[in-house]
């Protein structure tokens, strides 16, 4: 796992995308090495790759949730 990676493993949903966009308002100012740019995008990546992790296991809930009550309503 990347050095950034072992940053963004435990973080919550709220916190990698407020982490996220700090790093998109940093690359958007400008006036960084490129490989400073570099390593914000691939910081970047690893919290976006942290967000759609969280944001599928949501969706697999809601679908999940979604299922069973239709199943309970078929069975009434």
């Amino acid at each position: 796992m990347s050095e950034a990676g072992s940053e963004t493993a435990g973080l919550g949903y709220e916190q990698a995308r407020d982490r996220l966009v700090e790093v998109v308002r940093e690359l958007e100012a400008g006036g960084l090495s490129l490989e400073q740019s570099l390593a914000l995008w691939e910081k970047g990546e690893e919290l976006a790759k942290v967000c759609e992790r969280h944001l599928e296991g949501a969706r697999e809930r809601i679908e999940a949730a979604l299922a069973s009550v239709e199943n309970s309503d078929d069975a009434q």
